[in-house]
């Protein structure tokens, strides 16, 4: 075990090819599947609906006796809820890079084409070459990590800037 994480690091720290091409592909499709639910799911989702009442119901009055316009009440809320929409987003992230079944249903595990770290991680593991295995766990980690510490910026920023 302790020569299989040896050579998962030693894949990382030369930047494999094979390595980054399913990294790079698990972006993609992460990262595009994102962009597509937060477009869809944003106007329609109960987490951003919630978060927008709340803000509508401290605001209210204040937008009423100014006569705001619709639209600039719906800009207003949308940059005075950027922060925990963001979250929200970044949750999804979270959610799409981490599932497995549904990229094996939907896109199957065709390598350099829709293999992403979690199904090759699942077929690597089979397959018995654990290195490679590991080295895309590794891979995962790191970037569920990166955008856990990009949220808890987010959320620093917005109670130092809103208490």
């Amino acid at each position: 075990m302790l020569k299989a994480f040896q050579d998962a690091l030693t894949l990382l720290a030369h930047l494999d090819g094979g390595v980054l091409g399913i990294v790079w592909v698990s972006l993609q499709v992460s990262l595009t599947a994102l962009l597509i639910g937060t477009l869809l799911g944003l106007p329609i989702g109960a987490l951003s609906r919630q978060i927008l009442e709340d803000s509508w119901k401290i605001h209210r009055d204040s937008f009423l006796s100014l006569r705001l316009p619709p639209l600039s009440r719906f800009k207003w809320l949308i940059w005075d809820c950027r922060f925990s929409l963001t979250i929200a987003i970044l949750a999804g992230l979270a959610r799409a890079i981490s599932e497995v079944g549904a990229v094996m249903i939907v896109g199957g595990n065709i390598d350099h084409s829709t293999r992403t770290m979690t199904t090759a991680i699942a077929l690597e593991t089979s397959k018995g070459d654990l290195p490679l295995a590991l080295a895309l766990g590794i891979a995962l980690l790191m970037i569920v990590l990166l955008a856990n510490l990009f949220t808890f910026g987010v959320r620093q920023i917005a109670e130092r800037r809103y208490g």
